[in-house]
């Protein structure tokens, strides 16, 4: 029989830190050029696999990037979905909308597109019966862990979502299985702000959160 693990403890300053940790955790657009270590990659995508799942299913498939070639077309493609969408915009809109930089798929030194296995064999179907988009859910959450474990080494990320899933599944050749839930830059960022970039730039403020807490 397996012993049980002593329960971790964190204390109040721990407690504030993650709350310091939660405020600067940026998209990033900007990013220098400094190469991340192998070892450093290695290290955040192992702690991204620590993220909970359902079933335990661990449903989420890691890309890196690392033709030129693909790096550069996927750059184009989203920068073709970017002059799309801004066309959706008039007038004063659309001016701010072509001011903002939207990715740094050509300056970040890590380009990771992030997948969601829709067949995985681990986990035997458990918890997703009557809801498989969880399979997804649980990849934003190894995302999301990636995102913090990144940021508390001083490693910013940008999530690119101007892009066509299915135009960059093809791209990369993945198994037809696999679901495309994020392309991420990866890299250090060119300057630190606990402001978010679409809100410094006067795009949208952060809300009360208040807002978002119903009762019943």
């Amino acid at each position: 029989m397996d012993r049980p693990t002593r329960s971790a403890t964190f204390g109040s300053l721990f407690v504030r830190q993650l709350e310091e940790l939660l405020v600067w955790r940026r998209d990033v657009r900007r990013f220098r050029s400094d190469p991340i270590a192998p070892g450093e990659m290695d290290e955040l995508l192992r702690l991204a696999c620590l993220a909970p799942s359902v079933g335990n299913a661990q449903p989420w498939r890691f890309v890196r990037v690392r033709s030129v070639e693909l790096r550069t077309k996927l750059a184009r493609h989203v920068d073709l979905q970017n002059q799309l969408a801004a066309a959706a915009y008039e007038g004063e809109a659309q001016a701010r909308y072509r001011q903002l930089k939207l990715h740094g798929l050509r300056e970040a030194p890590e380009i990771l597109a992030v997948f969601a296995d829709e067949a995985p064999t681990a986990g035997h179907g458990l918890g997703r019966r009557t809801m498989p988009e969880t399979l997804r859910y649980s990849t934003a959450l190894a995302i999301h862990t990636f995102w913090l474990a990144a940021r508390a080494r001083g490693i910013g990320v940008g999530w690119v979502s101007i892009l066509d899933p299915v135009g960059v599944a093809g791209l990369l050749d993945v198994p037809k299985a696999w679901a495309f839930v994020a392309l991420l830059c990866v890299g250090r960022p060119e300057e630190e702000h606990s402001v978010p970039e679409l809100e410094r730039a006067g795009w949208q403020a952060r809300l009360d959160w208040r807002e978002f807490v119903t009762e019943r």
